[in-house]
């Protein structure tokens, strides 16, 4: 199995990357390429719909990353809450899946949504369901979501119970 980790955190070191390291130590065994996205550029989608054909028309990192998505097995979107939404870059890629949108080349890949906040899983609501509304869309499962309370960075260190829990969700897969 191939495991796609995507990290939209500044903080490499922070929760979000903890958490997502933590997932693919569970997960030992299986092939796996952990890619953050604030290292990328990735430009945002400029609404020309060239993508309708089947792929994007913009030249930067994200023509890389759509035959790293289409390999892989399982997803996982990492991204700290930023005013009840994800990171700018999580936002960035996700636009620019668009070109999947006409295709069924995400059917069936599972995804794993890991997003510490500051408040907690309520205050999670409205990204999560930007997230299932989207991968749903494309055909995406949800097959797990971490949302820890955690913002400093590191803090999820001194959290043995949310690290077992990700080294599950990493096992489980």
């Amino acid at each position: 199995m191939k495991i796609l980790a995507l990290m939209a955190s500044p903080r490499k070191g922070g929760n979000t990357d903890l958490l997502i390291n933590e997932i693919l130590g569970g997960a030992a065994g299986h092939q796996h390429e952990k890619l953050g996205l604030y290292d990328l550029d990735i430009s945002p989608c400029t609404d020309c719909r060239d993508c309708r054909t089947g792929a994007c028309s913009i030249d930067d990192d994200m023509l890389d990353l759509y035959p790293k998505i289409e390999s892989a097995d399982v997803i996982i979107f990492g991204t700290p809450l930023y005013w009840y939404g994800p990171s700018g870059p999580m936002k960035l890629f996700m636009d620019r899946l668009l070109p999947y949108s006409e295709t069924e080349k995400l059917k069936k890949k599972r995804a794993l949504l890991v997003i510490p906040s500051a408040e907690g899983p309520e205050a999670c609501e409205a990204v999560v369901k930007m997230f299932q509304l989207s991968l749903d869309y494309l055909g995406m499962d949800i097959a797990n979501i971490l949302l820890p309370k955690a913002y400093e960075k590191g803090e999820i260190s001194n959290d043995p119970k949310t690290l077992e829990q990700a080294r599950e969700i990493g096992a489980s897969l």
